[in-house]
């Protein structure tokens, strides 16, 4: 069986990280659809009113504050590309716009909104407004966090990355579709883990349909998830299905068919 379950785990619902060394692992680029080829509810200006923040990409976010791209470049593909060129770690802490539009080729209209962007953020919460970091420590703080994934029509898979003390640094829409082994990649879970230091990561995908059980493929994409974050050192503290009234623990499902095996 792939994977081994976090003994924590099987004795309470409280999550426990283990102590693990974060390995780093380089990202891979994706093929990237140009703004206007897209329907309408897939664009990222569109996706932000119709589902909010939460559920855009960073560089989606940044297609939002730039609005347009170049007569060369569409504004999305040029967000994608200047994040990965970059890195999202270095882009969020660049103070100099004449820098940052050098080495990336953008203009310095669009350096200033990136750097002003991220120094709003870095007074806002610096200013105590945004309140206490939210802690994810138990199953059930997980769904409450997650639960609004249920009334979604659309299957998608999210991410909850935390830090050392169970705060959520991240929350990421990974895919939307449905979720069967051939779209849901390992490097696409951990990837936002590596990029922010993550060292724990909780996903949860909806089941339209209502069936609250975890099917096969569920379980096979769990077990397949635990052991890449063991090699990766960034543990896989849950997998949550969640339904519009209801919510499994795939990691505790498959943690009581291990203890009826032994």
């Amino acid at each position: 069986m792939l994977g081994t379950i976090s003994p924590s785990l099987q004795r309470s619902q409280s999550y426990r990280l283990s102590d693990r060394d974060l390995l780093l692992d380089e990202p891979e680029s994706r093929y990237v659809l140009r703004v206007k080829d897209l329907p309408n509810e897939d664009r990222p200006r569109e996706r932000l009113v119709t589902l909010g923040p939460a559920h855009l990409s960073i560089a989606e976010l940044l297609a939002v504050i730039w609005g347009v791209g170049t007569r060369q470049e569409d504004v999305l593909a040029m967000a994608q590309r200047t994040l990965k060129e970059y890195g999202g770690k270095a882009i969020s802490n660049e103070l100099n716009p004449q820098r940052l539009a050098e080495t990336t080729g953008i203009t310095i209209t669009k350096a200033c909104q990136i750097i002003a962007s991220f120094e709003l953020g870095r007074r806002y919460f610096a200013s105590g407004v945004a309140g206490r970091p939210i802690q994810v420590r138990t199953v059930k703080q997980a769904y409450q966090y997650l639960k609004n994934m249920g009334a979604s029509q659309k299957e998608q898979l999210r991410g909850l990355y935390l830090n050392s003390r169970y705060q959520v640094v991240h929350d990421e829409v990974i895919s939307v579709g449905s979720l069967t082994s051939n779209i849901v990649h390992p490097r696409e879970v951990f990837q936002p883990a590596i990029e922010r230091g993550a060292v724990a990561v909780i996903i949860a995908h909806n089941h339209p349909s209502g069936r609250q059980e975890p099917t096969r493929p569920d379980l096979e994409i769990t077990r397949q998830l635990i052991a890449a974050g063991e090699v990766l050192g960034i543990e896989l503290l849950d997998h949550l299905v969640i339904t519009q009234k209801n919510y499994v623990s795939i990691v505790e499902h498959l943690s009581r068919e291990n203890n009826k095996l032994l």
